[in-house]
């Protein structure tokens, strides 16, 4: 057989070699992040649960969700083991650790205003039209019926 008829197997051949090495690696590293939990580390769950492991066994692994609350979980189910401070930021808020260079943006935005800006006049956008004369004006009906009278739309 000639070498141009081999090649595009070969590719093919080497393009899931690589594929399936690519997964096997992904497989080791979760293996060996689920290998480094320890009762009381904190982890978050292929669902985004975030809670405290309380004990492991074979396969399973019973979690704290809440205080006194405990759910038994596959191993498979865990997504990340956190370090303690990223967990207790996650899930008790404390920043004690964390510098935020950063500044704080608030959540309303009318404290980024500038104060000259509300002495400014305020413009009207809704629509004020003048009621034709052949229309009723105000609160009259077109028919000259009120609500609740007989013949009223």
């Amino acid at each position: 057989m000639n070498l141009v008829t081999l090649l595009p197997f070969i590719v093919l051949i080497g393009a899931m070699f690589l594929m399936t090495r690519s997964a096997k690696k992904k497989q080791q590293a979760a293996a060996q992040m689920r290998d480094q939990m320890t009762p009381g580390t904190g982890v978050r769950t292929i669902g985004g649960m975030y809670a405290t492991v309380k004990e492991i066994g074979d396969d399973t692994v019973t979690l704290e969700v809440a205080p006194g609350v405990h759910a038994i979980y596959a191993k498979n189910s865990i997504g990340a083991v956190l370090e303690d401070a990223e967990y207790n930021r996650i899930v008790h808020g404390t920043t004690d650790d964390l510098t935020i260079d950063t500044p704080v943006v608030p959540d309303d935005a009318s404290s980024l205003t500038e104060k000259d800006q509300d002495a400014a006049p305020k413009l009207d956008l809704g629509k004020k039209d003048e009621p034709k004369d052949d229309e009723p004006k105000g609160d009259e009906p077109k028919d000259g019926k009120a609500d609740g009278e007989p013949g009223a739309k």
